[in-house]
């Protein structure tokens, strides 16, 4: 795994300030590189690393970093609900949502929880596609880490409906009783495969990971469902078009992915990291070469 690419000014001095991601597995994440050509663009004094770690040490690594020169931390599977009882402040809409990816060290040791990963999803959604979000009826499929962010911001920012189907019926259930608990009466759950309120939706999203990996070239929607006035919107962006996306783009839809999802929940981590804009293009321009040289890979 490359954690940074010459050129970049990675020089480690008693200031430099550490952030690191806790989870596992790591081995597929982009965020080191990200991040760290973000820190160099910027002129920051930074360090982003990986530590692959499961629930049962989480709280002492937490603790430790409390004494140690870090600027935060980033949290993924499995910890994003775990690491919450180990902090001492969340965010309001962290709170609300109940699972935390981004964490800030003070000065005086305390740690502080956020989500960004639903307000980049946000900001693409908005900036990129166009979507008003208090108007548009919203249908998403799959109710994990992603589908939660994604419909708790959904609902934040006042969809006046979120319909949620997942394979997993159990794990629709809690998200929509949690949504309607803590943000607003607005979510309602679907059996799987019932996609009937499709056809009434203005949104229509994908968060199950159905069109990536081992399931390339499937789709969990049947593209008779589908309306040319609909927009789409996937999680994944490798493949950069999922078969849920080429259907929508074939009915004529206006389709995104979720490279700018992942983006700006990386550039809201840098803002909150150091308090800083962070350099927007600079990381895009990152994410898109490690693209290129997987379909270069690929291509050999």
């Amino acid at each position: 795994m490359v954690v940074w690419q010459e050129g970049m000014n990675m020089d480690i001095t008693i200031d430099t300030k550490m952030v690191t991601l806790l989870g596992t597995p790591l081995g597929q994440s982009y965020a080191a590189r990200m991040q760290n050509r973000g820190y160099a663009a910027a002129g920051l004094n930074m360090l982003y690393f990986y530590t692959e770690l499961d629930q049962a040490h989480l709280g002492d690594v937490v603790n430790g970093i409390r004494y140690m020169n870090f600027a935060g931390f980033a949290v993924t599977k499995p910890n994003k609900v775990a690491v919450l009882k180990y902090l001492d402040e969340l965010d309001p809409f962290c709170r609300k949502m109940g699972s935390c990816n981004t964490v800030v060290k003070t000065k005086d040791g305390r740690l502080i929880g956020y989500n960004t990963d639903g307000s980049g999803f946000y900001r693409s959604l908005t900036e990129e596609g166009q979507i008003n979000v208090a108007e548009s009826t919203c249908f998403c499929i799959g109710s994990g880490g992603v589908g939660r962010a994604i419909c708790s911001i959904l609902a934040y920012h006042h969809a006046p409906k979120i319909y949620i189907t997942d394979i997993v019926a159990d794990a629709a259930e809690r998200l929509v009783q949690d949504i309607n608990a803590n943000f607003a009466p607005v979510a309602e759950v679907v059996a799987y495969g019932d996609y009937s309120k499709v056809k009434d939706c203005d949104v229509v999203i994908n968060a199950s990971g159905i069109g990536m990996g081992n399931t390339v070239g499937q789709t969990p929607l049947p593209e008779d469902y589908i309306q040319p006035h609909q927009f789409y919107f996937d999680a994944c962006y490798n493949p950069a078009k999922t078969q849920f996306l080429l259907n929508a783009e074939q009915k004529q839809c206006r389709i995104l992915n979720g490279l700018g999802m992942s983006l700006y929940q990386g550039t809201a981590q840098i803002e909150l990291w150091t308090g800083k804009p962070a350099p927007v293009e600079a990381m895009r321009d990152e994410l898109m070469q490690i693209l290129a040289e997987q379909a270069q890979s690929v291509a050999r």
